[in-house]
């Protein structure tokens, strides 16, 4: 086996006791081939959660299977691809979901609460609080909540853009001591595990660790993550002090049994604003905001706010609070930040100082383009070159 050593916050043996855990089941490891809901693989997922409530421990469950719950009783041939008929066959799927949840957990006496949720939920302040609060007062009364992302009203700029990084975001919402994702793969390998020589990577203890792994295969026909998409998820999670485990669903007791299987990510950071979390990690940008070497220094190495005066162009169109790149002279993305300004508003303040602006526009422009508690620094990466 490929192993690498770490000593991770959280030791693998130390997750039985784990007091609040976070578990992401996707679609492929809830429905048969043909893409339709298997109620006895839902069931042997929730025997297993249902032991770990049970045995004291609170559990929060992220599953995916809306929409692919409804495949069949809407007659599609597949998963659809247009967001209109994603979000009908999300709407009837939810339903067919929840209520098989439902059943299989009051079997062992248990509720379960559904909970929805989109991207906004996460970074406005409002909203998150309400979630936070929504959550914890659920697992207080010993309630399993079942969250999913809400496809049904979701658009393409607000989505998560899957139960992955939605999973490690929840994790952090509700201070989970580790997030177990259940895939159809049953851990990360050297490579696809087809491949003659791939070998199970039992351990990782932090992005170095992944140099030269190939996780380029895309997901199963019915879900929409592939192993990209859950290795970021695990980048926020781990980010954030939450250790992941990734195994698949027939392995689930065994992960939270602590035992030997999948693969554990060790926790690299420590926990951060959700907002800051969720820009660093899942935030799609609108525009960008170039800076001068001036203002990328002291964005970067001083953590100041950006102002206006140290931008020289502007790109995309964006509200203000949409969060967008900032960019240095040499096309390199520094920060991600929540823009104070619309993109119509920000040409006429370039380059000018904020004393300046509030003598000729008022008191009201004399804000930072970006707050430096609306920023958050990225590793310093090369902008795509043309038709990359």
């Amino acid at each position: 086996m490929h192993r690498v050593t770490a000593a991770p916050l959280l030791a693998r043996g130390q997750l039985p006791d784990a007091a609040r855990v976070v578990v992401k089941v996707g679609s492929s490891s809830l429905t048969s081939p043909d893409g339709r809901l298997d109620p006895d693989r839902l069931r042997a997922l929730v025997d297993v959660l249902a032991a770990r409530r049970l045995a004291g421990g609170q559990v929060v469950l992220v599953s995916s299977g809306a929409i692919a719950a409804a495949i069949g009783p809407l007659g599609l041939a597949a998963r659809p691809r247009d967001l209109a008929t994603q979000q009908a066959a999300a709407s009837v799927g939810q339903g067919l979901l929840v209520a098989h949840y439902t059943k299989a957990f009051a079997d062992h006496g248990l509720r379960v609460g559904q909970v929805l949720l989109t991207a906004e939920d996460t970074v406005r302040r409002g909203h998150y609080r309400n979630a936070h609060r929504a959550l914890t007062r659920l697992l207080d009364l010993g309630v399993v909540p079942v969250i999913n992302e809400n496809d049904a009203v979701a658009t393409d700029e607000i989505r998560f853009g899957d139960n992955d990084r939605l999973a490690a975001l929840v994790s952090h919402l509700v201070h989970a001591d580790a997030l177990v994702l259940l895939t159809d793969v049953d851990a990360l390998y050297t490579g696809p595990p087809s491949r003659p020589g791939s070998r199970r990577i039992t351990h990782v203890a932090g992005p170095r660790d992944l140099d030269g792994i190939d996780v380029a295969s895309r997901g199963s026909a019915v879900g929409t993550g592939g192993m990209v998409t859950k290795l970021e998820s695990v980048a926020i999670a781990t980010h954030s002090g939450i250790p992941v485990v990734l195994t698949s669903a027939a392995q689930a007791g065994a992960a939270l049994d602590g035992q030997d299987v999948g693969t554990w990510f060790a926790a690299t950071g420590r926990r951060s604003s959700i907002r800051l979390l969720w820009l660093a990690h899942a935030a799609r940008t609108h525009g960008k905001l170039v800076l001068d070497e001036g203002a990328v220094r002291a964005v970067v190495e001083r953590r100041t706010s950006l102002l206006p005066a140290g931008v020289t162009g502007v790109e995309g169109t964006f509200e203000a609070r949409d969060p967008v790149e900032l960019v240095g002279p040499d096309g390199v993305v520094v920060a991600r930040g929540l823009v104070a300004y619309a993109s119509d508003e920000v040409p006429g303040l370039l380059g000018r100082s904020t004393s300046d602006l509030r003598a000729a526009l008022g008191p009201g422009y004399d804000r930072a383009l970006v707050h430096r508690d609306d920023l958050v620094l990225l590793r310093r990466r090369k902008a795509p070159t043309a038709g990359a």
